[in-house]
């Protein structure tokens, strides 16, 4: 139960801090960094009890990687999807509701951009908190931010930058994406965390 209100806290806080801000009056072009440090300082608190997933892709990926109980699966992605639900509806007491935005580029493009930086986090996740080689590290929350901060730099006017079906859940109930592309995020998320444990395995083999 413990691991599962870790994973809570820690979705919630990086689902509060998107939608605080993004939605105006909100961080502007800095709101990617609060967003991967937001992410960062929630690794380093529950790392040690959960994992630090925050992140139904992240999970998935740990999972295929043959780190994770097949039977923590679903109670994971009810934690992390029910604390996006949460943060949604707390941050309706700060701001004003979102303006949808668009996928200016289309959804073939936003789909590329979601599995592109959703395998890069999945992989970054991978090789330097689960890894033999990288074992007992410091430095594994601040490459996970980091990993959020660029996706979200590089390619978040191109999809929005969630890289995270809980984010994604917690946009588009705060208005900032339309329910219509709530399945770009599903499947570019989860298949590019599925891509990055294929590759982790490849590279690392059992480990």
């Amino acid at each position: 139960m413990k691991k599962y209100l870790v994973e809570f806290i820690g979705t919630f806080f990086l689902v509060f801090t998107v939608g605080s801000c993004v939605i105006s009056p909100g961080a502007g072009s800095l709101a990617p960094l609060a967003i991967g440090a937001s992410l960062m300082v929630m690794v380093y608190a529950g790392g040690h009890v959960s994992g630090g997933h925050y992140n139904p892709a992240v999970t998935l990926a740990v999972w295929l990687r043959g780190r994770f109980e097949a039977r923590d699966l679903l109670p994971y992605w009810f934690a992390q999807i029910a604390a996006a639900a949460v943060a949604a509806w707390a941050v309706h007491f700060f701001k004003l509701p979102g303006a949808v935005g668009e996928l200016p580029i289309g959804v073939k493009a936003a789909l590329l951009a979601e599995f592109l930086f959703t395998f890069a986090l999945a992989w970054v996740v991978l090789n330097s908190a689960t890894a033999k080689g990288t074992s007992g590290n410091s430095f594994y929350g601040l490459a996970i931010g980091m990993t959020v901060m660029t996706g979200a730099f590089a390619v978040g006017p191109v999809s929005g930058g969630a890289f995270n079906p809980a984010v994604a859940t917690g946009i588009t109930l705060m208005g900032l994406a339309a329910w219509n592309h709530y399945w770009v995020y599903l499947v570019g998320d989860l298949a590019g965390a599925a891509a990055a444990a294929v590759a982790y395995r490849l590279v690392n083999g059992n480990d």
